[in-house]
């Protein structure tokens, strides 16, 4: 994953966590759901860059196994 990839999913998830506790503080449910929802979106862009990441992996050490690089 790109450094610019991991750092916008960071921050959907920092801005969901202000979001989330200014919703709560002013009793504003919609804003408070809102940023639980930018959370979650992050972290699951995170974890779906994660997954990408390791496949390619895999299968460069597959590729340079049957290459005899490995």
């Amino acid at each position: 994953m790109s450094v610019f990839d991991k750092a916008k999913d960071k921050a959907e998830q920092v801005i969901g966590q202000a979001k989330e506790k200014l919703g709560q503080h002013t009793d504003n449910e919609d804003l408070a759901d809102s940023g639980k929802a930018d959370q979650l979106s992050g972290e699951a862009k995170e974890t779906g860059h994660d997954l990408r990441d390791k496949a390619a992996g895999a299968f460069q050490d597959a590729k340079d196994k049957l290459d005899g690089r490995g």
